[in-house]
C-alpha cells in the first residue's frame, strides 16, 4: 500500500521535501510510519522525536486524513492505502 506523508514548517526543512509517497505493508500504525521515516530521513529524528520520551507527540501534531491522532487511536492509529499523514511541528517556548 502507499500513503502520502506531508511535512510542514521545520519538519519540511529537515526532510527536504513537502510530500513523500511511502510504500509500506498493510496494517501499519502511525508509530510504525514514524519509525520508517526516521530510517529514511535520519535528520528528522532530532526534530520529530522528544528524546526523553522517545515519542513524537510533544514535538508534532500528527493528522491522518485531516484528523488529529489523539482523536483517533493515538500512535496506534492504523493507516490504510491512500491515507494522508501530515506532520505539523509544535513550537515550544517561554
Amino acid at each position: 500500500m502507499v500513503i502520502t506523508l506531508k511535512f510542514l514548517g521545520a519538519l519540511r526543512h529537515a526532510s527536504g521535501k513537502d510530500n513523500v509517497a511511502l510504500e509500506c505493508k498493510d496494517n501499519v500504525s502511525v508509530l510504525d510510519v514514524v519509525n520508517m521515516i526516521e530510517e529514511m530521513v535520519p535528520a528528522l529524528r532530532r526534530n520529530l522525536l522528544d528524546e526523553q520520551l522517545e515519542t513524537p507527540m510533544p514535538n508534532a501534531l500528527i493528522l491522518v486524513n485531516g484528523r488529529e491522532i489523539s482523536a483517533l487511536d493515538g500512535l496506534e492509529t492504523k493507516v490504510k492505502d491512500g491515507d494522508e499523514v501530515v506532520f505539523v511541528p509544535v513550537v515550544h517556548g517561554g
